[in-house]
């Protein structure tokens, strides 16, 4: 089977966030167990890593474009570079026209490349055009959001002559959302099959409540089974405490001990309990509630955050260096990332939505307990004798789960035990991929041990 992935960043490559993440390790999954795998993305000026080119031309209405490629774990990268794309950063706020461009580029570039897939699957919003002109080719499609908030929006009226769609498109059925041009969907709306990353924000986002005005295009789909929920996995080799070299190893709770004392040096903590937080600072994530709840939590734990984001949420918490209990780092750092998982005793993670997660994933493989919100892939992955649940999106409920938690620490027999059912838990790739195979087989009627079909 041959297939081809779209999207806006791929990690090690380009990458601000989970999706980058999914689109290095699925499709390398997917190659290991017989698939033959392209994943195809812009070529930004910051891109990290050198692509050899293998193809330059004139697309249609674009001008000149050039594809490089990169290979690595069985799979081939291709990066399309346009115009729009060389400036610094990967996002910018003319991106519904930028991701335009790139949307009609990738056909015309799989085929001058005879890499016309069994089946294209494009992620995200910024991959919604690209699902649409590939149903029109007549190509199989399926497409998965990632996160439903973002939707690339724009006025029609500027934006419909970007796209290349016909004038039978720009319909409410079609590609228009309240006067707007919505490339999320496009997707959801010429796709063969829509996915999401967790069985439960694929319930959710049916409702008023989570659906973000799309609702009842998505109750649609469901009705007509064109909607699923596939839980994300978790790079297992990439996230692992037994080999991370930014920690100091270990294979079961006992080891994690020094993981904590060089964290509680680092930051020059007490010798309270650590929480750990490492997020994008955002109303999604809950990052106001966490604030709020400082005076209370720090009453029995240390507080440890990395993240950037929402300047006023970074403010807020920059506000609270002062406390003896509050370390906050602003910003990526990686290496620090790794630090806390290993070093943290509890996570907290109090989303208003999450559509999976990858970060609680991380914490219960490093055995640091997630105290999580109710909602999206968070109910999926953190069971309630291993972590910590709570329902109101209210700092007070966020404060009472972290005093629950702060109050089992004293028991460090169950502790430990909790520790060591979250550091078993397997959230590998593997059936993730084979529950992705199997749909691209169900909608193509190509099997991955097959040969692909004559073009």
């Amino acid at each position: 089977m041959r297939v081809v992935h779209v999207a806006s960043e791929v990690f090690p490559f380009a990458r601000s966030g989970g999706l980058g993440d999914v689109l290095a390790a699925l499709p390398a999954e997917q190659a290991r167990l017989g698939a033959e795998v392209t994943v195809l993305s812009p070529w930004y000026a910051s891109l990290a890593g050198t692509p050899e080119e293998v193809w330059r031309g004139e697309v249609s209405g674009l001008g000149p474009v050039r594809v490089g490629a990169l290979r690595e774990r069985g799979v081939r990268f291709l990066f399309v570079r346009l115009p729009e794309f060389e400036r610094p950063g990967l996002y910018h706020p003319d991106d519904v026209e930028r991701f335009c461009a790139f949307g009609r580029a990738v056909l015309p570039v799989l085929e001058a490349l005879d890499l016309t897939p069994d089946l294209l699957h494009g992620h995200d919003w910024q991959a919604g055009l690209v699902v649409a002109h590939a149903h029109l080719a007549g190509w199989h499609t399926a497409f998965t959001i990632h996160n439903l908030q973002y939707q690339g929006r724009w006025n029609l009226g500027e934006a419909r002559a970007w796209t290349g769609l016909p004038d039978w498109a720009f319909s409410p059925e079609g590609v228009e959302f309240y006067g707007d041009l919505n490339l999320m969907k496009a997707g959801l709306v010429f796709a063969e099959q829509v996915t999401t990353v967790s069985p439960t924000y694929a319930q959710e986002i049916t409702t008023p409540q989570y659906g973000e005005g799309l609702d009842g295009v998505l109750v649609r789909l469901a009705r007509a089974s064109r909607l699923s929920g596939i839980l994300n996995g978790l790079d297992q080799d990439r996230w692992n405490p037994r080999t991370d070299p930014e920690i100091q190893p270990y294979a079961d709770p006992a080891g994690k001990a020094a993981n904590g004392a060089r964290l509680r040096a680092e930051f020059e903590l007490d010798g309270a309990p650590i929480l750990g937080v490492v997020s994008r600072l955002a109303d999604q994530k809950g990052m106001d509630l966490l604030i709020e709840a400082l005076p209370e939590l720090t009453e029995r734990w240390n507080v440890v955050v990395l993240g950037g984001g929402d300047p006023l949420l970074t403010a807020a918490l920059r506000g609270w260096s002062y406390h003896p209990r509050v370390a906050f780092v602003a910003g990526l750092n990686e290496a620090l990332a790794h630090r806390i998982y290993a070093g943290a005793d509890a996570f907290a993670m109090p989303s208003r939505f999450e559509p999976c997660g990858l970060s609680q994933m991380i914490a219960l493989r490093y055995g640091t307990l997630p105290i999580v919100r109710e909602t999206g892939g968070l109910v999926d992955t953190v069971p309630s004798e291993v972590g910590f649940r709570f329902a109101p999106a209210t700092p007070q409920a966020l404060a009472a789960a972290c005093q629950e938690a702060r109050a089992a620490f004293e028991d460090r027999a169950a502790w430990q035990t909790r520790m060591a059912r979250g550091m078993a838990l397997d959230f590998g790739w593997e059936n993730p991929a084979r529950h992705y195979l199997a749909l691209y087989e169900r909608l193509s009627g190509v099997s991955t041990e097959s040969p692909a079909a004559p073009r």
